[in-house]
């Protein structure tokens, strides 16, 4: 996805995420994450916004700045917000959201080509970041269980999910190999040899692929196998 088209991305989903986290009362029910609340989520939601904050204050300054210290720190600070007041909590969400916003447009075209490097140790241009925060928003709204499904997502947006998370997974040695097709596109699932035909919709095949769902929506000739988990 080209950067401008995904800082757009980005800022429709901060509304739909937003949209979501204004229903999803109470916050201490479960999300679709197992383990997880709709607190953890909001909680994850807005470390992911200052961690990915780090990255562009890298790319600005040419300063080093990791995502987090380590996922130690970064798991205690999940638990620490999802434990305070509902009202503190979505406050410091949408601050870390607008924050990372700000930073987004004040961007120097330059800036969006400095190297970073990600959590798991990737190096990446700086433009990549507004599409890293597009996957989140977009997929953690769905996890908030609050009444907005991955057909909420655009059909551009649902194919370029689609076209990483295919590529991510089959990338995977335990990954089982299928066809997979949507409203007129289709991915080759895993290496291996076809093992026949899935279709759906494009939200069908997300929910499945990122294991919220066990594909019972979905239209094949073989049992609808099991994926790995994506990240």
């Amino acid at each position: 996805m080209e950067l401008a088209d995904a800082i757009e991305a980005m800022r429709v989903g901060e509304e739909l995420l937003a949209r979501a986290v204004g229903q999803a009362d109470p916050l201490t029910a479960p999300s679709l994450l197992p383990g997880w609340s709709r607190a953890h989520v909001v909680a994850h939601l807005a470390g992911n916004a200052e961690a990915l904050l780090n990255l562009l204050h890298w790319a600005e300054t040419g300063v080093e700045t990791p995502m987090y210290a380590d996922n130690d720190v970064r798991n205690a600070d999940i638990e620490r917000w999802r434990l305070a007041d509902r009202v503190v909590l979505l406050a410091h969400a949408a601050d870390a959201a607008d924050r990372l916003d700000e930073a987004v447009e004040r961007m120097p075209s330059a800036g969006w080509q400095a190297q970073v490097r990600t959590n798991s140790g990737r190096l990446i241009p700086a433009a990549e970041v507004p599409w890293m925060r597009c996957r989140e928003v977009y997929i953690h709204a769905v996890d908030l269980d609050a009444g907005i499904g991955f057909d909420a997502l655009s059909a551009p947006l649902t194919v370029a999910l689609l076209d990483e998370i295919v590529g991510s997974l089959s990338a995977k040695s335990d990954c089982p190999s299928a066809s997979l097709h949507a409203a007129g596109h289709a991915w080759q699932l895993g290496t291996g040899p076809t093992s026949g035909v899935i279709e759906g919709s494009g939200a069908d095949l997300l929910a499945w692929l990122l294991g919220r769902s066990s594909g019972n929506t979905l239209v094949s000739a073989d049992p609808i196998p099991t994926v790995p988990r994506w990240l």
